[in-house]
């Protein structure tokens, strides 16, 4: 079998976890698995690079700042392909260039466009284990790209379905993927397997197992991948195209949420400059809510949009006060989205009526919500996100399966 595999950050923190890591890779390698490995920058390393790279100069520089973090999977690459080699296992590292991988120009967050797997393939014919260098590629003129966040996952999604893997194994510091995040919910359920659908969902809405564009390359290219621990030998969770249906199969929370309100805005034109602004600026919104005023002509528009960049979104809209027409603009931070996702969710209408339930025994009264086919969620006070999420899944999972 040809499998790929990708170990995150945590996984390689230190020489010790280098170690299991390399343990991990060989035992693989002895069941007759022609073995591709994707790495992720140790630790923090990618935080003290950016840190660094501020020193010296407040200028923002995209492909400098991209030569600069490339940098931290460069290292990984060579440490594991030495560890290998040292261990008897023969190994080869590349970077993101040497590898194949075709980006285009958006510097800090380029998208894979190509994968030229013929080096790769090259070295697996010579009976090496093949270490990539994740979260980077190069351009059209040559210049090193990175990926953005969860741009290692994407590295590993995007080989696998280069090369057409049996097998893609995402390794972290977590065993799988669970109904809750487990180190708020106690009695969260690992899941066997979920469906590419659900775990898009889930990634959306701040679910920070696995990055969205990782799995929406997966499912695009149909590229089975698995979720699994770097610390144990235990299954972990299979995402594929179909899985065991379920009302719910998760909560999620985002606890870095703001809602923005512009108030007296003209319901016709004006709202449409606004959104049209919004969507110029490639400002992701989620949560929108109108309403009119009694005269019908005005009204108001909410939205959610993530914290750190609510500031700035309101500046832009403030900018454009004039030409939009509006009286007013205001922000509400400290806010957090707790959403129910789950394929089952279309066919069932009991969902909501226990998640509003549940939420109300905590004196939790949530001021906005939205549906769609899949998921349910609501916006609430962010001091409030930890207990609904660990009611919330106990109501789903907690007496219904065991851990």
């Amino acid at each position: 079998m040809l499998i790929v595999m990708k170990f995150g950050g945590s996984s390689l923190a230190t020489n010790d976890r280098i170690e299991n890591v390399a343990q991990i890779i060989m035992n693989k390698v002895a069941e007759g698995n022609r073995a591709v490995v994707v790495v992720s920058a140790q630790g923090k390393t990618t935080d003290a690079l950016i840190e660094k790279g501020k020193s010296v100069s407040d200028m923002v520089q995209p492909r400098e700042n991209d030569v600069l973090l490339s940098a931290g999977e460069q290292m990984s690459s060579s440490l594991v392909a030495m560890k290998l080699n040292a261990e008897g296992c023969a190994a080869v590292s590349l970077l993101g260039w040497q590898a194949g991988i075709m980006t285009d120009a958006n510097h800090g967050n380029a998208s894979i466009t190509d994968v030229n797997a013929e080096r790769i393939i090259s070295e697996l014919d010579k009976g090496n284990v093949v270490v990539v260098a994740g979260f980077q590629g190069v351009d059209c003129e040559n210049d090193i790209t990175t990926l953005g966040r969860g741009g290692s996952d994407t590295t590993a999604i995007a080989l696998a379905a280069a090369l057409g893997a049996d097998i893609c194994y995402i390794y972290t510091d977590v065993s799988g993927v669970f109904s809750a995040n487990p180190s708020v919910a106690s009695d969260a359920v690992k899941h066997d397997e979920i469906s590419y659908d659900e775990m898009l969902e889930m990634s959306s809405l701040g679910a920070k197992v696995l990055h969205n564009r990782s799995v929406s390359m997966a499912k695009r290219n149909g590229v089975e991948f698995e979720v699994r621990s770097s610390f144990d030998d235990k299954s972990g969770t299979k995402i594929r195209k179909f899985a065991a249906k379920k009302d719910v199969t998760g909560i999620v929370c985002d606890s870095n949420i703001a809602m923005i309100t512009v108030s007296g805005i003209e319901c016709g034109e004006s709202t449409c400059r606004l959104f049209e602004l919004l969507a110029d600026k490639n400002i992701p919104i989620d949560v929108i809510i109108r309403s009119q005023g009694s005269d019908k002509s005005t009204g108001t528009v909410c939205f959610s949009v993530a914290s750190h960049i609510c500031g700035w979104i309101s500046d832009v809209i403030n900018a454009k006060k004039d030409e939009i027409g509006f009286d007013l603009i205001t922000a509400e931070y400290n806010m957090a989205k707790i959403s129910a996702v789950g394929l089952g969710l279309a066919d069932s209408c009991s969902v909501a009526a226990v998640m509003l339930s549940e939420l109300n025994a905590l004196d939790i009264h949530p001021r906005y919500i939205t549906t769609g086919e899949i998921r349910i969620s609501v916006i609430i006070p962010r001091f409030m996100a930890q207990e609904a999420e660990k009611r919330l899944n106990s109501a789903f999972f907690g007496k219904k399966e065991e851990r």
